[in-house]
């Protein structure tokens, strides 16, 4: 009878590890298909238009692909003209600064409403998914509560289309929209002259939205952020 149950035993402890072994040779196929796409988007880049032959996006393609300490010696600034992206290799985060803006950087240890109005395009699945930039999307900002809490930045999302699409399993900030915050400035443009800050970002599903990390799908952004009326 010990025998037969050591027998059960061993093979129920061996179909959970095939089946361990089998989830993680998919999951690192699946990352290394999602890396793999995100070198073939920097090299060839984008264009969406709409049925009316509207250019809802378009990111140049040759994309030059910066370090990190680059990007510091450059007052951590991207060259846009030089299609400039800063790679952070922690996360694998690819950015680019098109505005610095106006104001200030989010200081250590407050908490700032911030506006944002994004388009976000599915670089593995080569389609735009949504868009709060375009007429033919939701055109309310995205409104989120961001906090410095010693140099960390976290946020909630409050409302927008990034919230609708999360609200039913988490209003946490993604990864990837909080990274440009260490960098550009939020503040309101007061003047024609002034202009709220811009980025663009390619975003692995490591440090995307709950749905992107689910799917496993990397995503293209181009983000503005404004901050928002006291």
């Amino acid at each position: 009878m010990k025998k037969y149950l050591c027998a059960i035993l061993v093979f129920l402890c061996t179909g959970v590890a095939v089946t361990s072994c089998q989830e993680e040779d998919t999951y690192a196929e699946k990352i290394k298909q999602q890396r793999n796409q995100i070198s073939n988007f920097l090299k060839k880049g984008t264009l969406v238009k709409s049925s009316d032959g509207d250019t809802l996006l378009y990111v140049p393609g040759n994309i030059q692909v910066i370090s990190e300490s680059q990007f510091l010696a450059q007052d951590s600034t991207t060259n846009v003209s030089n299609n400039e992206y800063v790679l952070f290799g922690s996360t694998g985060i690819y950015m680019q600064i098109v505005r610095q803006g106006v104001g200030s950087r989010l200081a250590e240890n407050t908490t700032t409403t911030i506006l944002s109005r994004f388009t976000e395009y599915n670089i593995s699945g080569d389609s735009l998914s949504m868009s709060s930039m375009s007429s033919m999307y939701s055109t309310a900002p995205d409104v989120m509560s961001c906090t410095n809490s010693y140099g960390t930045i976290s946020g909630n999302l409050l409302s927008g289309a990034l919230y609708n699409l999360l609200a039913s399993s988490s209003t946490s900030v993604p990864t990837g929209w909080l990274k440009p915050l260490e960098y550009v400035y939020i503040g309101r443009a007061t003047t024609p002259e002034q202009e709220i800050s811009k980025v663009r970002l390619i975003v692995p599903s490591t440090s995307g939205h709950g749905r992107a990390q689910n799917l496993y799908y990397a995503s293209f952004y181009e983000i503005t952020y404004q901050r928002a009326r006291s």
